[in-house]
């Protein structure tokens, strides 16, 4: 967790990681409304349904407020150096989104039910909970006198990753509107990422930190799930 502690601009990385998810946007407009959809169904056997497109619109709008999303709050908030090799394993990460979730909604042409409504919904709360949570954290530190202090307020008093939850509940949002079953895989491997590796690993590095004041922080606040985990 050593890029914790290294501050830098990194203006090529993250030119490079929002080039790469221009192009992976653009893949997925493709996949859903153009050519792509029958590329696939003549490459990849995977069908491609003709018929109500409103899921297919879903998720693209998803795709470009995850986008957005992750413009500001590389531009604005993120102060910590960013490797090169990240400026890669980001995008790619996001590939999964920008494009497995597309490929799992091309053989689906369901009419948006209550599911999808209930889906929409943890969207915007996912949404909130991590860009929402980031926001306020920021602020917060802003202030001088919060310095070498640690945030344990807003969001984050249900959670010490409240940020990972929120990105939990959005990506499952993706796998309901889908209505395809496999596409759960997504959120089941992003949970056991960050429940069995990203997160306690921050801790570690919070708890060095911090010390006693993260201690008694995580004595009484859950991981990940708040209330459960």
């Amino acid at each position: 967790m050593d890029l914790y502690g290294q501050k830098s601009k990194s203006i090529p990385q993250k030119i490079v990681i929002h080039f790469i998810e221009i192009i992976l946007l653009w893949l997925s407009y493709w996949i859903l409304f153009q050519n792509g959809g029958t590329w696939v169904e003549n490459h990849l056997s995977i069908t491609n349904s003709i018929g109500n497109i409103d899921r297919r619109v879903i998720i693209f709008v998803f795709n470009i407020i995850i986008f957005v999303r992750l413009a500001y709050m590389m531009i604005f908030m993120l102060k910590r150096k960013i490797p090169w090799e990240e400026s890669i394993s980001v995008p790619m990460a996001f590939a999964l989104y920008f494009i497995g979730f597309p490929l799992f909604v091309l053989p689906i042409s369901i009419p948006i039910d209550g599911l999808g409504y209930f889906a929409i919904a943890i969207f915007v709360v996912g949404c909130i909970l991590n860009s929402g949570g980031e926001i306020l954290r920021n602020r917060w530190k802003k202030n001088p006198e919060n310095q070498g202090k640690i945030y344990t307020l807003g969001f984050f008093k249900y959670s010490r990753h409240i940020n990972y939850f929120g990105d939990i509940l959005w990506v499952i949002a993706y796998a309901l509107i889908t209505k395809n079953v496999w596409a759960v895989t997504i959120p089941i491997f992003l949970f056991s990422f960050f429940a069995f590796y990203n997160a306690p690993k921050l801790d570690k590095y919070l708890k060095e930190k911090y010390g006693s004041d993260y201690v008694e922080y995580a004595k009484k606040t859950k991981m990940l799930i708040p209330f459960i985990y």
